[in-house]
């Protein structure tokens, strides 16, 4: 008897001491990433023990406010940080050396080189991939259907997009044949609209990031199918000034085709089952596809006295369980060793979100907020200008200027 009784008790204490050193791990993560990451943040908190709190800041507001917390001392532990961003708080010093852990995991090797790249400064590793994306085309079958076409036919150019994005378009009211978040939302569009001149074997800089090579016949030619689709009132008026809210309008039933990111593969599977999609590569203006290879990386504030405890909550976000639960909620596997596994018996979609990997691109630059993701810079200006505007070269050649200014100015 007394044995069980000292034998419960120190199961007890320790429990007790368990859940006394239990730790809670702020993060944050930016809005419209899709329920990949909050779900995997689920599974993590229901095993008990350490808890991450997440908080979910605007997508347009994510890289000021982490920057100013960090300046004033009240920056969470860990963030959820769109790729691109990576170098440039590395290079502010900001972010915690991750380099010997990282390699010492047996998975190393097989986590997605296009975050791991991106989280690389100087030789170090800052970042780690977290959730991984791809810019893929999307379509609604039932609008496809309605319109005359063949729902299970994939389209491979813009010549196809357009025409079926009239016929769509035709059926009249609100129905509308395509959609683009072009209201100042960079980040909607370096996402999107950059794999038509990708895959043309064109750029908006140049391989090491010093020079703006915005004005090609690639990206004139992208811009005049915009400029198309607009004109033949096919987009909504409203896309002029989304400024990413609307990013995923498809789920409204009333879109008929819109580049998208895989997340919302997921998120249209388990929030709109209503909706009868299909995906595919997204073409260039000379057919080739191409795709933007994106999604977040995992960075840790410089200091945080939870490191330990964070290290943990990734290790687990890329075990098996983990990375089943992000793939079934939209995010493609960050570890390439585990893909099969993961993926089997989910959406076949996610598979064609996949295969974008191998022709997807990732810019690197130091500047990418003031070049690309703010709302009043010159690429998401110089896209409302020249889709929207009157004047398409003084939009070609104002941007050009504005890149090239930054670029220099930083050097």
């Amino acid at each position: 008897m007394l044995k069980r009784l000292l034998s419960a008790t120190i199961l007890l204490s320790a429990a007790m001491m368990s859940e006394a050193s239990a730790e809670t791990i702020s993060m944050w993560v930016r809005s419209g990433i899709g329920d990949s990451f909050k779900e995997v943040v689920k599974a993590f908190n229901a095993k008990g023990g350490d808890k991450v709190e997440l908080t979910e800041v605007p997508f347009s507001e994510l890289v000021q406010k982490y920057a100013t917390a960090v300046a004033g001392g009240q920056a969470p532990d860990a963030l959820s940080l769109d790729l691109i961003y990576t170098p440039a708080f590395a290079s502010a010093g900001q972010l915690e050396d991750l380099t010997n852990w990282a390699k010492s995991l047996p998975y190393f090797n097989a986590l997605s080189p296009s975050h791991v790249k991106l989280g690389t400064y100087e030789g170090k590793i800052y970042g780690l991939p977290l959730s991984v994306e791809t810019s893929i085309f999307a379509w609604n079958k039932d609008l496809y259907r309605k319109a005359g076409l063949d729902p299970e036919k994939a389209p491979t150019t813009w010549d196809e997009i357009t025409t079926n994005a009239e016929k769509i378009r035709a059926l009249g009211g609100d129905t509308y044949g395509f959609y683009f978040s072009g209201g100042g939302c960079g980040g909607c569009m370096i996402f999107t609209f950059t794999p038509l001149i990708w895959g043309a074997g064109a750029d908006i800089l140049s391989e090491e990031g010093k020079k703006a090579t915005l004005d090609t016949p690639q990206m004139r030619k992208a811009v005049d199918i915009y400029r198309n689709l607009v004109a033949k009132d096919t987009v909504p008026a409203g896309a002029a000034s989304d400024n990413g809210v609307n990013f995923l309008s498809i789920t409204n039933g009333k879109i008929g085709q819109q580049s998208l990111g895989a997340f919302a593969i997921g998120t249209l599977v388990t929030q709109h089952p209503e909706i009868n999609f299909g995906v595919t590569l997204i073409p260039s203006v000379d057919g080739k596809p191409s795709s933007f290879a994106g999604g977040d990386n995992f960075v840790v504030t410089k200091g945080t006295p939870r490191l330990d405890k964070v290290k943990t909550f990734l290790e687990f976000t890329y075990s098996l369980e983990g990375q089943k639960v992000m793939a079934k909620y939209g995010s493609l596997p960050t570890r390439g060793d585990l893909a099969d596994q993961v993926l089997a018996g989910l959406d076949p979609r996610l598979a064609i979100a996949m295969k974008a990997v191998s022709v997807a691109k990732t810019p690197y630059t130091l500047q990418f907020n003031d070049l690309i993701n703010s709302s009043n810079g010159p690429w998401a200006t110089f896209l409302n200008a020249a889709i929207y505007g009157n004047d398409v070269d003084g939009a070609f050649a104002n941007a050009q200027a504005d890149m090239q200014q930054i670029i220099d100015s930083a050097q």
